[in-house]
């Protein structure tokens, strides 16, 4: 119960901090707005209150519809990344592993390009084509290399990298064909690839979460089978776990929660990878405690990035993909020079 309790009161304190990154978030841009006016305006609305406030209508326009969606897609693509990165690592029992290794980042990519370049428009009946594309190149992505090295009894998981790494490069190829011949879309593709959030609207997070909610809830039912694994499949098998069922909704549940993520964010680097090391380094490698809490990382770790991406150049904005490397890569060979004993 203590433990439990512990647990908790973590996973309570770091969703205080996400909030706090958010309203600090908020506050900031190309016109800064007061703290105190952010959370006033939030309140208002929340309440749905009709008495005017002491603040101009474009800070309510700033806060409401540009960048608190831009902030909770940010939240949302940062924990399903992030808990993707952590369900990988357990599952495959390789600190290497990110929501990306099977493919999933190639098939949206190869998705997203293909609308861009194509003379396929990309709004249908109000709808922008350009995630559901990417969503749809992801999925089947991962389902040929499923597919391709599935047998009847049993899922080699080092057989399904490889088969990731094949398709991941096919989907690839065909991306960088696609690019070479449109000459004039290929800014708009790369800034895709190298992710971002602008336009993010209220709509796009309530999308993502309607695959994030389940996918996180089946995770965290299987927690402590991924302590398990950390064993042996061997050992798994004789406390009665069903490896090959568990593979599958393992790999079901991170690579949709994935697939959803990067459909309206683009290819996001590190945060998956990143966000569980971080946690790993703080709490230990009990996923019972490093799923939920690399979620809540991930989150925040975002929504700062995000934050930078739309400062460091003003009035430009750098994609967020760089900000994420720019700070994953140091961090991570850090980890590698100096905290070998936490990469296993």
């Amino acid at each position: 119960m203590l433990k439990k309790t512990r647990i908790w009161n973590r996973f309570l304190i770091w969703f205080g901090i996400l909030i706090l990154a958010g309203i600090f978030s908020a506050c900031l841009g190309a016109a800064d707005i007061p703290p105190s006016a952010v959370l006033k305006i939030i309140a208002a609305k929340l309440l749905n209150s009709n008495v005017p406030g002491d603040w101009s209508d474009s800070w309510e326009t700033i806060i409401l519809q540009i960048r608190l969606p831009r902030i909770a897609l940010a939240a949302i693509v940062g924990s399903a990344l992030s808990m993707s990165g952590a369900t990988y690592q357990g599952l495959f029992r390789n600190p290497l592993a990110d929501p990306y290794l099977i493919g999933v980042a190639a098939g949206a990519g190869l998705g997203a390009t293909v609308v861009i370049v194509t003379e396929i428009p990309q709004y249908i009946l109000g709808v922008n084509v350009l995630p559901i594309a990417a969503f749809i190149g992801a999925s089947l992505a991962v389902t040929v290399a499923y597919v391709v090295v599935h047998k009847s009894d049993e899922l080699s998981l080092s057989s399904l990298v490889l088969a990731g790494v094949a398709v991941a490069s096919f989907a690839g190829s065909i991306t960088a064909l696609l690019m070479i011949r449109s000459d004039s879309e290929m800014r708009v593709v790369v800034s895709w690839l190298m992710g971002g959030l602008i336009g993010s609207q209220w709509h796009h997070s309530i999308i993502v979460l309607v695959y994030l909610i389940p996918s996180f809830f089946t995770i965290i039912c299987f927690t402590r089978t991924i302590n398990i694994l950390q064993l042996g499949e061997e050992h798994a098998r004789q406390v009665g776990v069903n490896v090959g069922i568990v593979k599958l909704i393992l790999i079901a549940a991170a690579s949709l929660a994935t697939a959803a993520a990067v459909s309206f964010s683009g290819l996001i680097g590190f945060v998956g990878l990143i966000a569980p090391h971080a946690v790993r380094l703080i709490w230990g490698a009990d996923y019972r405690i490093m799923i939920p809490m690399a979620a809540m990382f991930g989150g925040v770790f975002l929504i700062l990035a995000d934050l930078v991406a739309r400062m460091i150049v003003t009035p430009a904005e750098l994609p967020i993909g760089v900000v994420t490397a720019f700070c994953g890569a140091p961090f991570f060979l850090y980890l590698l020079r100096y905290r070998k004993k936490l990469m296993v």
